[in-house]
C-alpha cells in the first residue's frame, strides 16, 4: 500500500483485515482486463463476528452503516490480495450493497453510505464510484450487509 493509503487507513483507525477465504462455490476476485469484479463481502468484523440484524426491525441506520463500512474494508482487503497494493486502483466503479431490511424500509442508500463514505475517506477522489442499495428480505449467515464491487486498475 502507498504511504497516502496507508496513512489515511492509520488515521481512520482502521487497518485491513486478511482477505475473506470464499464459502461456497466461487471466487472472492477475478480480473478482466482493466477491472476487478471483487464477490460480495459479508458485514464481517475484524473480530470476526457478522454484523446481524434487519433494517428497520431492530437494526439501526448507524448499525447497518457500521456493518457496511465493514463490507467496504473486506473489499478493499479483496483488491489487495488481487492486486498486490491498493495502489493499482484507478477508481472504484460501482458498489451493489444489499440490506437485509423490513418490508416497509427505505433507509438502505443511508445504510450503503457507509461503504460508499469509507471508500471516498480511504481512496479519496478514486474512491468515488455509481451505486445501487437494495433490500433484501435475508443475505449469508444472517449478515445485516452484503456489498460486492467493480474497480477499475491503473494500467
Amino acid at each position: 500500500m502507498s504511504q497516502t493509503i496507508a496513512a489515511r487507513l492509520q488515521s481512520l483507525g482502521l487497518s485491513l483485515p486478511e482477505a475473506p477465504a470464499p464459502v461456497a462455490n466461487y471466487v472472492p476476485y477475478l480480473i478482466s482486463g482493466e477491472l476487478l469484479f471483487v464477490s460480495g463481502q459479508i458485514s464481517k468484523a475484524p473480530d470476526g463476528s457478522i454484523v446481524k440484524g434487519r433494517l428497520g426491525d431492530g437494526l439501526s441506520v448507524a448499525e447497518g452503516q457500521t456493518a457496511a463500512r465493514y463490507c467496504a474494508l473486506n473489499i478493499l482487503a479483496q483488491a489487495n490480495a488481487a492486486l498486490g497494493s491498493l495502489d493499482r486502483i484507478a477508481q472504484v466503479m460501482r458498489l451493489t450493497g444489499f440490506v437485509t431490511s423490513a418490508p416497509d424500509c427505505g433507509d438502505q442508500p443511508a445504510v450503503v453510505n457507509g461503504a460508499s463514505d469509507l471508500m471516498v475517506e480511504v481512496l479519496g477522489e478514486a474512491g468515488r464510484h455509481t451505486r445501487v442499495a437494495v433490500g433484501v428480505a435475508a443475505l449469508p449467515a444472517g449478515c445485516a450487509v452484503e456489498i460486492d464491487a467493480i474497480i477499475r486498475i491503473k494500467p
